[in-house]
């Protein structure tokens, strides 16, 4: 295992400082990936491969993009044409990632964005995002979810609402009409059938986030989300049980939020998830709190043992990236680069110790 850091639209001094603090390899997110397209929206391979060696003239390697999923699933659902059009060009875009030389795509199933219900107050004053399911709006939810590439409170026009460029294809729950677990597995089985042949085909990975955070029995303002529990993940991972590109993005802290119990809910998420080889990256993340009512920590001191953690992924030989996310924000550090910096010291030390 290693450390490695996932990164919004790097710039230059940003990556100089990532292998400054030790980072060998990045997962870069730079949706809505316009510098990567051709000029009919879909990517270019000479483009990416451009884009990889830019990365590494920092000295890092490229490990993962994200896939610009836009909204697929939704319009799977509701919008077949639509979907129809995005799946074209999500099958163009895998292979022209692995034309350009990557080795692993990422991509999220969110269809309403990453739902929290407002902040919480963590150590020194620090603002943690946090979701308090009883507390739920759907105009807290658009004021606090991370939509897009946006974390919660940067991505907000003067008005205070949320900017449409800023979704990626994303609805807001003011707006979505409902989905049900039926509707929405038969959306993410049409996303395995559209995506998974193509990747085999070129040789590249496919590691997907699952469904954050997990909602209440029955949903929350229409919406269900499936792939919110263990047995969810393994569904879905069983809509190709052979494929060897066919895996998770496994956020821990999303795992932990699964669960009343995180710290032994997370254990076994790495166990059995882990045990079958289709854990392809890791956000290394904490959380205090659990199901239905959490908030987002600092990585050393949340619900979730970590060197148990660090244990059990090498117990069932995992060997790739973990990456710090979501860590609080301050108007000391409003870039979040010191905070980052801390994670990744506290993941190296933990690596090192284990």
């Amino acid at each position: 295992m290693y450390i490695g850091e996932q990164i919004i639209n790097p710039s230059d001094d940003r990556l100089r400082l990532s292998c400054q603090l030790g980072v060998e390899n990045v997962v870069l997110d730079t949706r809505p990936n316009t510098r990567l397209e051709r000029d009919d929206g879909t990517w270019d391979a000479g483009k990416v491969a451009a884009f990889r060696r830019w990365v590494e003239g920092f000295g890092l390697k490229l490990e993962c993009l994200s896939l610009d999923m836009g909204s697929f699933l939704v319009d799977a659902i509701h919008a077949p044409e639509r979907a129809d059009a995005r799946a074209a060009k999500l099958r163009a875009d895998i292979r022209a990632a692995a034309d350009g030389g990557l080795p692993m795509l990422k991509y999220n199933v969110q269809m309403v964005g990453i739902t929290r219900t407002g902040q919480s107050r963590g150590r020194g004053g620090v603002l943690q995002s946090s979701f308090v399911c009883d507390d739920y709006s759907p105009d807290k939810d658009a004021e606090h979810s991370y939509w897009g590439v946006g974390h919660p409170g940067l991505n907000r026009n003067t008005a205070g609402e949320a900017r449409k460029d800023d979704l990626l294809g994303q609805a807001l729950a003011t707006e979505i009409t409902g989905m049900s677990a039926d509707q929405v597995w038969s959306a993410l089985a049409r996303l395995v059938e559209t995506i998974v042949p193509v990747a085999e085909q070129a040789g590249i990975r496919l590691a997907c986030h699952p469904h954050d955070p997990a909602y209440p029995q029955g949903g929350l303002n229409g919406v269900e989300h499936v792939m919110a529990s263990i047995e969810g993940i393994e569904r879905y991972l069983d809509m190709a049980p052979e494929s060897p590109v066919h895996g998770m993005n496994f956020c821990q802290g999303t795992i932990a939020e699964m669960s009343p119990d995180p710290a032994s809910y997370v254990l076994e998420a790495i166990k059995r998830i882990g045990g079958r080889q289709r854990i392809f990256m890791v956000h290394f993340r904490n959380i205090k709190g659990g199901y239905l009512n959490f908030s987002e920590c600092f990585p050393d001191e949340g619900s979730v043992d970590m060197v148990q953690a660090i244990r059990a992924y090498r117990d069932v030989g995992y060997g790739g990236i973990l990456c710090p996310d979501h860590v609080p924000s301050s108007d000391l550090d409003p870039d979040r680069e010191r905070f980052f910096a801390f994670a990744l010291g506290y993941t190296r030390g933990l690596l090192q110790a284990a």
